[in-house]
This record gives C-alpha cells, sequence and structure tokens, in this order.
C-alpha cells in the first residue's frame, strides 16, 4: 500500500463513514532518521491521529528504534513494524518479511521498543514465513508476545506466494487459537460482502488493503447491510480524492500518486483499461479531471454506482 494509505485516501474513507483505526503507507526508518525534507507528510496522522497506526519499515534495530523515537513525539495509535512485506528490494536489504529469518533480531527489537515506550501500542505486520510452517509461526509469535508485542496483523500466505494463491485464512484462525494475544486478519477481501463475512470470524478483527482504494465506501456498505439502495457518486468521489491529494500531499507526489490511485478505482467502470490507458498520458491535475469528466458524459449510467442487494 506505499504510496496509497496516505492522509488524502484517508479522508476520503473517512468521508463515507471511516473504519476502526487506519495505517499510513510503508515509513522508511532510514529515510525518517535522515530528515528527509518529505518525511512530514509521512508522518502526518491528522485529521484523526487517535485512529492513525504508522506503519514503519527497516532492515536493522538501531535505525528502527531511532525512526520510533522521532514517531512519538507526534500523536498516533501506535507503531507497526512490517515484517510482511514480500517487495524483493525490501526483502534483500533485510527488510519486511527478511525479519521472519532473523528471529532473535525481531525479538530483539520489540523488547528494546517496548522498553523504550511501554505505552505505545507496538504491532507488527507478517506472513506465514518464508515456509508455511505453522508451529515455527506460532513459537515466533510467542516470543514476540513475550518481548511486548501486543498486536499481529497476518497476511496467511508465505513470503514468495503471489496474490494468485488465495491467502490461507484458516491460519489466521489457527494462530488465534493458540495464543493470548490480538490477531487480525489480513488478505483476499474484494468486497463488502467479504468483508462482512470475515468480519464475523474469530479473530480480533480483519485488515483492508487494495479493496479499499478502489471502492472507499466499502466499509459503510458491510456495516449497513439491512439499509436497502445505498449508492455512491464515482465522479464526484474521485474529483474529491484529487482534491485532498493536492491538499495533503507534496506537488512532487501529485501525478504519481492519482494514477496510482487511478489503477484500482477506475475498475469501478466498465471501460476501465481503455481510461486509464488515456490518464497514463495525463501531466496535469486538470488533464485528469478532464478525462475522468468526459467518460461519464459518454457513460452517465455509470455515475452512479448502487450497493447489489443483500439477503440481510
Amino acid at each position: 500500500m506505499a504510496s496509497l494509505t496516505h492522509r488524502a485516501l484517508r479522508e476520503l474513507v473517512m468521508s463515507f463513514g471511516g473504519c476502526d483505526e487506519y495505517f499510513t503507507e510503508m515509513i522508511s526508518a532510514g529515510a525518517l532518521v535522515a530528515g528527509g525534507p518529505l518525511e512530514k507528510f509521512y508522518l502526518d496522522s491528522q485529521p484523526k491521529p487517535e485512529l492513525v497506526v504508522y506503519q514503519l519499515v527497516g532492515d536493522d534495530t538501531l535505525t528502527i528504534v531511532r525512526a520510533a523515537e522521532i514517531m512519538n513525539r507526534y500523536p498516533s495509535r501506535g507503531i507497526d513494524i512490517n515484517m510482511g512485506c514480500s517487495a524483493p528490494f525490501i526483502k534483500k536489504k533485510g527488510g519486511g518479511v527478511a525479519w521472519m529469518l532473523k528471529q532473535d533480531q525481531a525479538v530483539g527489537l520489540i523488547d528494546i521498543l517496548k522498553r523504550k515506550s511501554p505505552t505505545t501500542r507496538l504491532s507488527v505486520k507478517m506472513r506465514l514465513g518464508v515456509q508455511d510452517d505453522p508451529e515455527d509461526l506460532l513459537q515466533f509469535c510467542k516470543r514476540l508476545k513475550s518481548a511486548g508485542l501486543d498486536r499481529i496483523t497476518l497476511h496467511p500466505r508465505t513470503a514468495n506466494q503471489k496474490f494468485k494463491r488465495r491467502a490461507r485464512w484458516g491460519a489466521v484462525q489457527e494462530l488465534k487459537e493458540s495464543i493470548e494475544l490480538e490477531v487480525i486478519g489480513n488478505g483476499d477481501i474484494g468486497t463488502f460482502i467479504e468483508l462482512k463475512e470475515k468480519s464475523q470470524g474469530p479473530w480480533d478483527g480483519v485488515m483492508v488493503g487494495r479493496a479499499a482504494v478502489q471502492q472507499p465506501w466499502i466499509f459503510l456498505w458491510a456495516q449497513n447491510l439491512a439499509e436497502s439502495r445505498l449508492s455512491v457518486d464515482l465522479e464526484e468521489t474521485d474529483l474529491k480524492f484529487l482534491h485532498l491529494l493536492e491538499i495533503h500531499q507534496p506537488k512532487e507526489f501529485f501525478i504519481s500518486r492519482a494514477l496510482l490511485f487511478f489503477s484500482y478505482f477506475a475498475h469501478n467502470v466498465i471501460w476501465h483499461h481503455n481510461l486509464y490507458t488515456q490518464l497514463q498520458k495525463c501531466t496535469t491535475r486538470k488533464e485528469i479531471e478532464y478525462l475522468w469528466r468526459e467518460y461519464f458524459v459518454d457513460n452517465p449510467e455509470e455515475r452512479i454506482k448502487l450497493r447489489p442487494e443483500t439477503s440481510e
């Protein structure tokens, strides 16, 4: 979710009623400690910092500890250490899921972070591991808990499994039933129906990623199944996002982040491939707005998206 879960998307989701908490995009511990000029945008936890969790990625203990000390100067709900990202460039450097290969260091990291800031809610996002070894995963999680960890978010795929392989939610249940710790599940939630169903599972909560970019209203629709005829204005929603992006992100990020958002959001319309191909040529906000508005001039029946009827 890098370059996606920033304040602009957060406020867009909030405009549809919001959810329980929001994770920032991955914040590089090294860049934060180095004091890069754009780091203030990553640390922006407004407008509801009490619901925002800083997501921190790094490859060595000292740098992550220093970065966490900086984060603790700002209001937030807590800090999450990413031990699940399988992007090759992060894994190769020793960050993300690579922490699951150096468990002693990972446990030591959590111990230091918790001792330095015992009141900070500390969580870790992880995968099943490099191999699918339930016992190794459980023992690792128990050690993290003993070191002071407050919560685990499990994406139930191994390090090398791509999204084409279904997430194994049974593994989330197994972990929850085997450890006295908050366990959140993540993976393959693509619709409001799937979100509702997963929210009723034996775990403590669910995390939604890409689906919340494509459907910022997904939480509203899942929470109100009994309410009929819920709808969303697609043209208005995207224009609102572009406005929020311009306000809350540096101008250097605008085009790349607007087009990344569209790579998901455009799937709400029938001719999304053609539309997105045209959008890729845009270099200004005006050009993006023009193409988006013109799509609904040509396809007015698609502007209002109705929620499918449910049995509840």
